[in-house]
């Protein structure tokens, strides 16, 4: 069932590793500063893989890129400008944070407070109104305003 130089040992250093790369030592450091003693071969092995890896990721980054400009090309022409994009993403955000609780409980208490403030000014503006009224027609207003009105025919006459 396993191949004959697969390594079954799960608490190997090696486990999970390609069978020709069992006999690569993983942490044995050839005094305590931690650093691998390798044969020559075992040395060139690993720069080989590491070439090979390294190789890869630049294809992979050379395949990214490609994919990003096709999925550019793409947007372009369905008219998807960044502009379009970032109003669109506002437009979510802001719709997320609507559909919030705190934005409702919030919402809902400067509801309220509002209600509640123009009903105060509302109620001030009526007592306000009222005093005025009643200073209006109150004795001495009434004298105030004869003298003013007699102030000005007087000053018209001259």
């Amino acid at each position: 069932m396993d191949a004959p130089d697969q390594d079954i040992n799960l608490t190997s250093p090696n486990k999970g590793l390609p069978g020709n790369m069992t006999d690569v030592p993983v942490d044995t450091p050839a005094s305590g500063d931690g650093v691998v003693v390798l044969s020559e071969a075992e040395t060139e092995e690993l720069r080989s893989e590491l070439c090979k890896v390294e190789d890869e990721i630049a294809t992979l980054r050379q395949v990214l890129v490609a994919k990003e400009k096709h999925a550019s090309e793409i947007k372009r022409k369905l008219g998807l400008t960044p502009f379009t994009e970032l109003k669109q993403n506002l437009s979510k955000s802001w719709q997320d944070v609507q559909a919030s609780n705190a934005y409702k409980k919030t919402h809902a208490t400067l509801s309220t407070a509002g209600s509640k403030t123009s009903s105060a000014i509302s109620s001030v503006g009526s007592a306000l109104s009222k005093t005025l009224g009643e200073i209006k027609e109150s004795p001495t207003f009434k004298s105030f305003e004869e003298s003013v009105g007699n102030l000005k025919f007087f000053s018209s006459k001259t």
